[in-house]
């Protein structure tokens, strides 16, 4: 049976982790027929997100954590996922935008012979709830990578992702961004190595308490499409 670890990058989310890690248990304990644990990624919180995690992996059971003195994103997928001993690694951001019921699906993907799946927001069937400047935001970012690239997928940022473990061992250390790119680089470097990669329509609702700097990051995505376009490592 697929073995499958399910990743929650966690900064400074105390008081939002409790409610995640509670829903998404009972949602996989209900609708995924694998053997699943979930981890829960600490990277560099200053309030008493890893005090909560340490609580949470006692209270449940399948709930472990991992802690990164640094913070990002890409950090903390980087590590979970290349010290993971499961057959498919994946992650969810901790506000559970993305509705659960496409989850299962990622995985029977995978379980299809694809190397990468992703829940997407710009396809046939998604429902996307978010306001006009993360919508225009999100639309131009993927259309430069299409430009770029001219890649197979649609929506490189949704944060609702599972991949293979093969996949991870070899794209993963080449991956350089610690931080929100380390997304999409995972998918052109896995598109450039063979892999084909399964989108899922999701749905999606914007979480009105995040922290994310949309432009700064935009702005770095962008600078990473060049890195990645111009300097690829293989």
């Amino acid at each position: 049976m697929t073995s499958v670890d399910v990743v929650i990058p966690a900064y400074n989310e105390e008081k939002d982790l409790p409610k995640c890690i509670a829903t998404l248990w009972d949602f996989l304990n209900e609708h995924l027929p694998h053997q699943w644990q979930i981890v829960i990624a600490d990277n560099g919180s200053t309030d008493k997100t890893l005090a909560v995690a340490q609580a949470l992996s006692q209270q449940y059971p399948r709930v472990t954590y991992v802690h990164l003195d640094q913070k990002g994103r890409g950090r903390a997928l980087r590590k979970a996922w290349l010290e993971s001993k499961a057959d498919v690694v994946s992650y969810m951001d901790v506000d559970l935008s993305t509705k659960l019921d496409a989850f299962p699906p990622l995985i029977k993907a995978l379980d299809e012979g694809y190397g990468v799946a992703i829940g997407s927001r710009l396809i046939r069937g998604a429902k996307v709830t978010r306001s006009p400047k993360r919508e225009f935001t999100s639309r131009a970012y993927n259309l430069l990578i299409k430009l770029m690239f001219c890649p197979g997928f649609h929506d490189a940022q949704c944060g609702f992702k599972a991949v293979k473990r093969e996949v991870v061992q070899e794209i993963v250390p080449h991956i350089k961004d610690q931080a929100w790119f380390f997304d999409t680089e995972l998918l052109l470097l896995a598109e450039k190595k063979g892999y084909r990669v399964k989108e899922v329509p999701v749905e999606w609702l914007e979480d009105a308490g995040t922290t994310v700097k949309v432009a700064k990051t935009a702005w770095e995505d962008v600078k990473g499409l060049f890195r990645v376009r111009f300097k690829p490592p293989f």
